[in-house]
């Protein structure tokens, strides 16, 4: 007998996690929650599928009666719902699984950092105590990435280097606009992104980069993938430091970082928007409205056509964690690499393959009781094999390749 999800999120992830969960046989019931007009249209061809439309973030007393009639919460909503969710769903004793962070990564004042900190140790000591799962950053990037590091990482005896990229972007072909880039996750999501600080580890010490110039040229590289047609631009996304932390090779490694990566141009034109003030979150006066730049922003580019893709269009989602070090007491170099593109059967764009997927089949491992951790997990704690052989069933596919 199988189980009942409460999705929250009909966007593009929530959309291909729907798609997935509803052909497990661990699933009996998915009640579907979102706030846009057409949800009944969108779940029409689907059996024992319930659409209801709520505004999460007014109408809490009914999402919380939602939640404690189902097994886990699938939560794929803008990052500014995720730590609120989480909370919801350990009050009710729910499992969840949510793509996103629970902290705030754009956040720079340490007062708020540290309280949120402390809140998640509160969160993770309640679940543990209610024996219920939170199994966070289950996504694309984070989630699948941290989970192909790990394994690299026990390829070696000593890592030395580690370097880690994870990005969605248009197929070369149709990056045919002036950002070369369009939209598969929440604009908002991008543009938060795209100003927060990143913490990377450089011959073995410690460099913080600021907020503002993540873009700047002298923190960006050129990656060369054959498959792809072009060099793509890095630039570094994220806190190294914390992830070298967890998976236990801050002591030896030299040379560490995170990277996302666009096509070549993208990061001049939002390293000038950055420094501009346009992904500012705090609100300005304009006339007698108050409207945050990263606002506008993101209402600005997601009104034109030309930043979405077309029926024929492809995204690409990479993957690439690329680990050097020693083994039996030679130097060794290990890639493994997802290159995924969009299913134009289906529409899936690729991003929503790798994050809603994976979301999808957090949900169906707890479902089956693979999962026996309690508390606030993250893609570390579930075994590589275990979601190797079903991302894989789904036709995406990691690669290997290991040289001296």
């Amino acid at each position: 007998m199988g189980g009942k999800v409460l999705l929250l999120g009909m966007g593009m992830q929530g959309s291909a996690a729907l798609y997935d969960l509803a052909k497990s046989e661990a699933v009996d019931y998915i009640t579907v929650v979102d706030n846009k007009t057409d949800l009944d249209e969108k779940l029409r061809n689907y059996d024992n599928v319930k659409g209801i439309s709520l505004d999460i973030e007014n109408d809490q007393k009914d999402l919380i009666n939602l939640m404690e009639n189902a097994d886990v919460v699938v939560e794929l909503l803008p990052a500014k719902f995720t730590f609120p969710v989480a909370k919801m769903a350990v009050q009710v004793g729910k499992n969840l699984v949510s793509a996103m962070y629970f902290n705030d990564p754009g956040e720079e004042d340490p007062v708020k950092v540290q309280e949120r900190r402390q809140d998640i140790n509160a969160l993770d000591n309640l679940a543990k105590e209610k024996g219920i799962i939170l199994l966070s950053e289950f996504g694309m990037d984070p989630g699948l990435d941290l989970i192909v590091g790990k394994k690299a990482i026990e390829e070696f005896d000593e890592v030395v280097d580690f370097y880690s990229y994870g990005a969605g972007f248009p197929e070369f072909s149709c990056a045919n606009n002036p950002l070369k880039y369009k939209f598969t996750w929440s604009i908002t999501g991008v543009l938060m992104s795209y100003l927060r600080p990143a913490f990377i580890i450089k011959n073995g010490n410690i460099m913080e980069i600021a907020a503002r110039e993540i873009f700047a040229e002298k923190n960006r590289h050129y990656l060369q993938i054959d498959e792809l047609g072009d060099a793509l631009e890095s630039y570094p996304n994220g806190n190294s430091v914390h992830y070298a932390e967890l998976l236990g090779i801050k002591n030896s490694v030299q040379n560490m970082a995170r990277f996302t990566c666009r096509w070549p141009g993208h990061g001049d034109f939002w390293e000038r928007m950055a420094r501009c003030g346009f992904l500012d979150r705090k609100p300005i006066s304009v006339g007698k409205l108050q409207i945050s730049p990263l606002e506008f922003c993101a209402a600005l580019l997601g009104g034109q056509k030309q930043f979405y893709y077309g029926p024929q269009e492809r995204d690409v989602a990479l993957i690439r964690v690329d680990v050097r070090g020693i083994k039996d007491g030679k130097e060794q170099r290990v890639i493994y690499q997802v290159i995924d593109y969009r299913d134009l059967d289906t529409g899936l764009t690729a991003m929503s393959r790798t994050t809603g997927f994976t979301a999808s089949i957090g949900a169906q491992l707890i479902l089956k009781g693979k999962i026996t951790k309690k508390g606030l997990l993250t893609p570390l704690d579930i075994p590589y094999g275990m979601v190797e052989d079903e991302i894989s069933m789904r036709g995406i596919k990691i690669e290997k390749n290991i040289s001296n």
